[in-house]
Order: structure tokens, then C-alpha cells, then sequence
């Protein structure tokens, strides 16, 4: 690689482009870049990320930077973007240029990113004078105003700021220390919708400030209506967009971790010793877990939300079912579970949402597999009743005692919850889809016995 990360100085590489977005000349490290990536001179850039800050630079009128991961290869390169208007084009400043390693843990600035994207509803950039660089894409329809209008205004034209209710203004010390600030209350202008501002300093490699990263909470000043299925009136368990927000800033680092680990775990960089492999594969297996957590919980704010709806179709049950034996089998083969699938010319045609119904079947043939004992078997069978199509999951695990049943779904219930398994929700999930689909999930079993859970679904007409 052309770049050197240890060099003292930060290198900085200069460039023109032309109203058009044509590289018109570049100082020889960032024309490198770009003729590796299959640019010219004469022609558009080549790298995207710059090219976009570019475009918005050219066609607000502003100056704004940004930091841009650009593809060097097969490497990645982690690069610091100044655009401004210049003579009828833009002129570039990019420095930074440190190689991207493929996993590095997350200092302080990161971890504050992630907190800011698991709290937001939505986000906003400003420059070092407080103009708008970045809105989620979203908020011109949601407040009726055009987004590229509002690029490059000055943050208090969306926000009108109020006091917190120390009655102080927390952005104005944040902005004299240049520090991260929270809590501070403001309406978004014209609408009466009031939301709570919180930011992060960002700072350039030259550790210069360049503005700030924020997010935006909604705040409902009314109390929550009470939850249609529950009728308690209180408040929902989640804030609204919690499961979306927290899977943004979680799954990306715990995807990272397991692969990380399954990779130093399967020994692909060369052989290590046989316990550090064993502990990676534990960090695997404990990202995998919370993985599962966090998509558990967007499902469960997703269906406890009031306007929860599923998308009615006939789908084939028996395929289905089928489908998510093959999703399990791996699973089961480790354990030295045998799962029995439906017949392959089966078929038990139904009311309901493919991917919600395959979503119930995998937890319900998930559970039977991880309760199984070594050697066992899991039965998926197809039954019809005059109005129903059910399928049914069997196991020979140790059962169910009939005082415990009802407990397994229930939301966050588990009946011995030292033995390993999943968060308590699978369930109270599965029945609430089920449900939703005009169905239901139920279970027959008695200690010692092993369990059996039925699936059905309302039977398509003919």
C-alpha cells in the first residue's frame, strides 16, 4: 500500500473537480487512489464516498467534511474529507489516510456514535459553524420540508432551542468547550413536535473540531394510549423505535466479534493452542446469544406496537415446515438430535405471512432441538382440523410439568432459568405472530415426556 500509517505527519492531498463532479487534477496520493479504483483525469471520481461530500458541497454553496472509508484494493483506507466551493468547482483536502484494520476496538469517540444511533429516532451533522451537513433521510417527509433546502442552514432554522429545566441551554456550554452535550430540549420549527437534542464533538486527524454528530428523541408530550391488547394504559415496554435503534448500533460489532472469533476459533490464520481455540469459539457462541437477544427484542417491540399488522397470503404450511427443519439441521446434528421433516409432496395450504410463519416454526423446532437429549429425535408432523392447518413439533426432552405451561409464554418466562436457552421471548413471540395470523401456538406436555407444540394457522380457501 502506497500509504504510510506511521508517518509522523498526516498527509494531505489536494484535488479540483469541476461543476460536474470531474477530476480536473490531483496532488499524486489522492490521483493514485483514484486511478486505482479505475478513475482519470478528465473523469468523473472514482472513490464515492468523496465524490458525494462533492456533490453537496457544490451544490449547497458550503464547506463541510466528513470522514469516508475508501476501498484501496482489497484493503480500506480510513480518510478525512474537506470540500468547498472553488472557482466554478470543488476543492478537496483529504488527509487522514490510515489503513483500516479489520477489527479495532472502539475508543471513546465510538462508543459515544453508538450510544448516540441506539437513542436517536433520527440524526443530524453540523460543520464548526453550527450549519446542517446531514439529516436522516426520513425527516423531510416526516415534517414536510425539503431536505437539500435544508443543508447548509444553520441548526437553530430546524431547531427552535428551550431551556432544560435547570433553565439552561446545554448546546451554548457544549459549544464554547466544543464538549458532547445531552438533554437539551427544542422544537423542530413550525411543527410543535419537541424532541430532545444530544451531540458528540467530531474532530478531524489533526484533532481540529469540525462540528458535531447528534440525535434526535422524540418527546411525546401526551401520555401513552393504552396498549389495545392489554388495556393496562401504561406505558409500552420499549420507547418508540428502541429494537430498530438498538439493532443499528449492535449488530454490526457483534457480527464483527463472531466472525472474528469463529475465525481464530476454526484456526484459519495458522494453529493455536487447543484452549484459546475452545475460548473462541465461547466468544462466538456468547455473540451469537446476544445477537439472538437483540433480534428478539425488535421483533417484540414490532409486535407490540399498536399499528402491528400482518400481511395476510396463502402460503403452503407443510413447505414451511419443511424449510425450517433444513434451517435446524445443522443445529440438530451437533447435537445428535435427528429431525423428522414433513413428506417432500406434502403440502397444507393456509392463511398467513410466509416469513412470520417460518419465524414461529424455527423457534418452536429451535426449542425442541436445544432441549433434546443426545440421540433423540424431533418430530414435524402436518395435522387438518375442519377449519385449521397445524403442524406439530415434538420432542423427547424432559417435558413440561401442566403448572409450568403457561409461564413458558409469557413475556421474559422461562421455567428454570439456569438451564441454557434464549431470552424468554421466543414464545411469547411466537404465539403473539401466530395470533396475528389469526392462529394460535399451544403446547401438550407432562414431565418426563417430552413436549409437543402446536402451530395453526387458518386453512386457505379452496
Amino acid at each position: 500500500m502506497a500509504v504510510r500509517s506511521l508517518d509522523p505527519v498526516v498527509p494531505l492531498a489536494v484535488a479540483r473537480l469541476d461543476g460536474g463532479g470531474r477530476l480536473l487534477d490531483a496532488e499524486p496520493l489522492l490521483r493514485a487512489l483514484n486511478d486505482r479504483a479505475g478513475g482519470e483525469i478528465g473523469a468523473p471520481l472514482a472513490l464515492p464516498g468523496i465524490a458525494a461530500i462533492a456533490q453537496i458541497a457544490y451544490r449547497l454553496g458550503i464547506s463541510l467534511s466528513r470522514s469516508v472509508v475508501a476501498a484501496d484494493g482489497d484493503a480500506e483506507l480510513d480518510l478525512w474529507v474537506r470540500a468547498g466551493p472553488d472557482r466554478g468547482g470543488v476543492r478537496l483536502e483529504v488527509s487522514g489516510w490510515r489503513p483500516r484494520s479489520a477489527w479495532r476496538p472502539s475508543g471513546e469517540a465510538g462508543r459515544d456514535a453508538d450510544f448516540l444511533r441506539a437513542t436517536g429516532d433520527w440524526f443530524w451533522e453540523t460543520d464548526s459553524a453550527l450549519r446542517l451537513t446531514f439529516l436522516s433521510p426520513e425527516v423531510g417527509d416526516r415534517y414536510g420540508f425539503d431536505l437539500g433546502e435544508m443543508l447548509g442552514q444553520p441548526l437553530t432554522r430546524l431547531f427552535a432551542l428551550a431551556q432544560d429545566a435547570a433553565g439552561a441551554l446545554p448546546i451554548l456550554t457544549a459549544v464554547s468547550a466544543k464538549a458532547r452535550f445531552d438533554g437539551q430540549p427544542a422544537e423542530v420549527r413550525g411543527t410543535g413536535q419537541m424532541v430532545q437534542l444530544d451531540a458528540m464533538p467530531r474532530s478531524d486527524p489533526t484533532g481540529r473540531f469540525v462540528g458535531f454528530l447528534g440525535a434526535a428523541r422524540l418527546l411525546d408530550p401526551e401520555a401513552p394510549a393504552p396498549h389495545p391488547a392489554t388495556g393496562t394504559g401504561q406505558a409500552p415496554a420499549f420507547p418508540h423505535g428502541f429494537g430498530r435503534r438498538l439493532e443499528r448500533a449492535l449488530r454490526g460489532p457483534l457480527a464483527r466479534i463472531i466472525a472474528h472469533a469463529d475465525s481464530i476459533g476454526g484456526q484459519a490464520e495458522g494453529p493455536i493452542r487447543g484452549d484459546y481455540a475452545s475460548y473462541a469459539a465461547d466468544i462466538a457462541d456468547a455473540g451469537r446469544h446476544l445477537l439472538g437477544l437483540v433480534e428478539d427484542l425488535v421483533d417484540l417491540q414490532a409486535i407490540e406496537r399498536p399499528d402491528f399488522a400482518i400481511a395476510a397470503e396463502t402460503i403452503d404450511l407443510a413447505d414451511v415446515a419443511r424449510r425450517a427443519a433444513a434451517l435446524l439441521r445443522i443445529r440438530g446434528s451437533e447435537g445428535d438430535v435427528r429431525i423428522e421433516a414433513p413428506a417432500a409432496d406434502a403440502t397444507l395450504r393456509v392463511r398467513g405471512e410466509f416469513r412470520r410463519a417460518l419465524q414461529v416454526l424455527v423457534n418452536l423446532i429451535g426449542n425442541a432441538v436445544r432441549y433434546s437429549p443426545s440421540g433423540a429425535r424431533v418430530w414435524v408432523r402436518l395435522e387438518r382440523t375442519a377449519e385449521m392447518g397445524c403442524v406439530i413439533v415434538a420432542d423427547q426432552g424432559k417435558g413440561i410439568a401442566p403448572a409450568d405451561q403457561p409461564r413458558i409464554f409469557e413475556k421474559f418466562g422461562r421455567v428454570d432459568p439456569s438451564e441454557p436457552g434464549g431470552s424468554g421471548l421466543g414464545l411469547y413471540i411466537a404465539r403473539r405472530l401466530a395470533r396475528a395470523m389469526g392462529g394460535d401456538v399451544m403446547v401438550d406436555s407432562a414431565l418426563g415426556a417430552g413436549a409437543r407444540f402446536i402451530f395453526r394457522l387458518p386453512l386457505a380457501g379452496e
